[in-house]
């Protein structure tokens, strides 16, 4: 299967050695992955560290509010559906076909349970303040990269103000990001860390799964080292990096330097 959306070419793949297991690929690039047999089953490695770090705040079978800003096939809002029943979720989708097509070809859980909005996700953020989310989960791409608007000081203090007290703003980094590590640090008392130690050491590209709160975490130490894949808590964390900014209005190239700041 092959299909056009709103911004990418959309397929679907069939593990050969799990036929239940289907993969969303987006321009080629996997995406999600969702086994219809088992709505737990999460497929990707920084999926499960946000489960481990997910469930540190709210313990399985408690109901959560959960905000994902990037839904494509929405194999965590899945999961947490059902190790946390009757929870309600949101996922913010930008790309509109995108957002309906799921649920044609996944076994989603139907609204209200699951509400899938087609929309940007720093607007949506703007929109949340006050809302206590329980979990907040930044997972968005455009071209294999984090959408700027996402990855700012500004965004993660629009997360931090739409967040329950106690909540958690959970991040999808494709990379060890200084200045967005440093990003978060500065607006949460509280950051994590959960990754392949051989990613965060710089020895092999892969994803980076950040923790922010402005609660202290739980120990994770137990749940980490039960998982299929090699896999460090690091949490002595301090920024090496100037912040990201929100680009001011009259942005030209130049102005990189001093938005970003240098690695």
């Amino acid at each position: 299967m092959e299909e056009m959306t709103s911004m990418s070419v959309a397929s679907i793949g069939v593990d050969p050695d799990r036929p239940s297991l289907l993969t969303l690929y987006l321009d080629g690039l996997p995406s999600s992955a969702l086994d219809l047999t088992d709505p737990e089953h999460l497929e990707f490695e920084y999926m499960q560290h946000m489960r481990i770090m997910v469930e540190a705040k709210r313990p399985r079978g408690t109901r959560i509010k959960a905000l994902h800003i990037g839904g494509a096939g929405c194999a965590l809002p899945r999961a947490l559906d059902s190790s946390h029943p009757n929870s309600r979720q949101l996922a913010i989708e930008v790309d509109e076909i995108l957002a309906t097509k799921v649920r044609e070809w996944f076994p989603l859980p139907r609204s209200p349970l699951l509400r899938i909005r087609a929309a940007e996700g720093r607007q949506t953020l703007q929109q949340q303040a006050g809302r206590n989310w329980d979990i907040i989960v930044r997972d968005a791409f455009a071209g294999g990269t984090v959408p700027y608007q996402l990855m700012t000081y500004e965004a993660a203090v629009d997360a931090r103000n739409a967040l329950a007290p106690d909540g958690a703003y959970l991040l999808n980094l494709s990379r060890h990001d200084k200045p967005e590590i440093a990003t978060i640090l500065a607006v949460f008392p509280h950051v994590v860390v959960i990754t392949d130690p051989a990613i965060w050491a710089g020895r092999r590209y892969g994803n980076i799964t950040l923790g922010a709160s402005m609660t202290p975490w739980q120990d994770m130490h137990r749940e980490v080292f039960r998982l299929p894949l090699p896999a460090r808590i690091y949490s002595d964390l301090t920024p090496s990096a100037a912040p990201f900014h929100d680009l001011p209005e009259d942005f030209t190239p130049t102005h990189r330097s001093i938005v970003a700041g240098p690695e």
